[in-house]
């Protein structure tokens, strides 16, 4: 029996269910119904074409073991998690959030060619497919990206592979403006910002990072890493967006992906006085009724990942 066949089974046609990785954002989007029934996605690299630059992978993957693999080859997929040692790819994926280097590789969602998941009736459903000009029909592999495991369980997924940058530099600065820093850079992998300091990565061909450097101000030094993002919520808004919003927060307990449009809250980052911009944090209606409409159609029972919501 191969692996998506058993995890089929086990994930069965009655009951809740949670698909179960690494847990390290195990309570993005609500914590999981504690009575359901755990199951745990295959795992392992199913197969690997670098020349092709296509990569077959178990869900249940660790990402340090996927790009692992991938270095050997002197590549990668841009998946970011913060502990990439437990966290699995399709839990990456299911929470769909992009990780720091989006400016530069794009939405995590582009990086998903094909996808095998288990349905609310038990069924292997496989969408997409390896090589993009041969796919029509709707887009159902990247609508699960970010989904939470509420449409469909993660069982097989095939990944879009990027070259290995050759080398990479953060860089930080004080007191700069991190807009005008972002319009005078070529390519950053990622420009943050927490209202006090600015970070940059540079990644890529040592010449490029050289020369990508020179158009840095004086202000900016060799850093050995990126700022701590904070867990406690998120703004997704307008890159445009950024600098406004970021008025009515405290310096220091934000940080901001300049060119992306996401705001990292942690703690006590509005000022208590001013009205926080928690507006932009939730869901629009017709947004919402958009997801109620796609939850009652994909699994009109609840029983995927109850207490999860996008």
């Amino acid at each position: 029996m191969s692996a998506l066949r058993q995890f089929a089974d086990e994930v069965g046609p009655v009951g809740p269910v949670v698909a179960v990785g690494g847990r390290t954002q195990w309570d993005v989007g609500g914590v999981p119904d504690p009575a359901a029934r755990p199951v745990m996605p295959p795992a392992g690299v199913v197969s690997y074409e670098p020349a092709e630059m296509i990569v077959r992978v178990g869900a249940g993957t660790p990402v340090a073991e996927l790009q692992a693999t991938l270095a050997d080859a002197g590549q990668m997929v841009p998946l970011d998690p913060a502990h990439p040692e437990r966290a699995t790819v399709g839990g990456v994926l299911a929470v769909g959030q992009s990780g720091p280097r989006r400016l530069r590789y794009g939405p995590l969602r582009d990086t998903v060619l094909e996808s095998t998941h288990v349905s609310a009736e038990g069924t292997l459903i496989k969408a997409g497919a390896p090589v993009v000009k041969n796919v029509s029909g709707y887009d159902l592999c990247r609508l699960l990206v970010g989904s939470l495991g509420t449409l469909g369980l993660l069982g097989e997924v095939v990944l879009r592979v990027q070259p290995l940058p050759a080398a990479r530099q953060w860089w930080h600065a004080r007191c700069v403006d991190p807009f005008e820093v972002c319009a005078r850079l070529f390519r950053p992998s990622s420009v943050l910002w927490d209202g006090e300091s600015t970070w940059v990565l540079l990644e890529g061909h040592p010449a490029d990072i050289a020369d990508e450097s020179s158009r840095l101000t004086p202000a900016f030094t060799p850093t050995e890493e990126m700022p701590e993002l904070p867990a406690a919520g998120r703004l997704s808004v307008r890159p445009g967006q950024i600098r406004e919003l970021a008025s009515a927060l405290t310096p220091g307990r934000f940080v901001a992906e300049v060119g992306v449009g996401l705001i990292h809250l942690s703690d006590g980052a509005s000022d208590p006085v001013t009205e926080p911009p928690a507006s932009h944090s939730s869901l629009d209606a017709d947004a919402a009724r958009l997801n109620d409409e796609l939850k009652a159609r994909f699994d009109p029972s609840g029983r995927l990942n109850p207490g999860r919501r996008p």
